[in-house]
């Protein structure tokens, strides 16, 4: 398992940014709910123990350092798009859109953003601010490490709420993703307001 460094903060800070965030989504893959973004510009060097991707720590861990994060940072932003928007446009539009929307919520601003992933563009979004890409970013650096933690509690606690909303597919325990138990709740009632329709597909062909 990687650890998360500063050797890409670094590389942007040589070159003479003072400002680099980092960015990561959050819920691309789910049946149900939105798509979240997270932007965080952390202080040179922060020791912030415990930070390591966020698929990588327990979901105790993760809502632990959730506030520590938000505490310590210089600026962070969350940002979403809901299902209905996924479903007009496409998964990937969204993802983009989610992250260059809160790259803009940032104050103060980034100059500079680590994005995680090898893409920057959807058929319509894209990220617009100055940046680089990294694969396994949110393995990698330290900013985006915590973007990812930010973007994936922040969504979780929205997936929360929405459980208490529509009790009925238990969105506490799958989070909206494509769970055996996920699939059982639609077989007996059918999408919610807040299913992404083309992500049903597969399953309205099972029918």
């Amino acid at each position: 398992m990687s650890v998360p460094l500063w050797s890409y903060e670094e590389e942007c800070w040589a070159q003479g940014y003072t400002m680099v965030c980092g960015v990561d989504e959050a819920g691309a893959g789910p049946l149900a709910g939105p798509v979240y973004a997270g932007a965080v510009i952390l202080p040179h060097h922060i020791s912030l123990e415990g930070l390591n991707d966020s698929k990588q720590l327990t979901e105790k861990r993760r809502e632990v350092i959730f506030p520590v994060i938000k505490e310590t940072a210089l600026a962070w932003a969350v940002a979403s798009v809901d299902a209905e928007e996924i479903d007009a446009t496409d998964i990937l539009s969204a993802r983009m859109k989610a992250m260059q929307l809160a790259i803009d919520a940032l104050t103060p601003k980034a100059d500079f953003a680590l994005v995680d992933g090898n893409r920057d563009k959807g058929k319509c979004a894209a990220i617009t601010h100055s940046h680089r890409t990294i694969v396994k970013g949110d393995s990698l650096s330290m900013s985006v490490a915590a973007a990812s933690i930010l973007a994936k509690v922040s969504r979780d606690h929205f997936m929360r709420e929405m459980a208490e909303k529509y009790p009925e597919y238990h969105f506490e325990r799958h989070k909206g993703y494509g769970t055996k138990l996920h699939y059982e709740m639609l077989d007996q009632y059918g999408p919610s307001p807040i299913h992404r329709l083309t992500f049903l597909k597969k399953w309205e062909e099972r029918r």
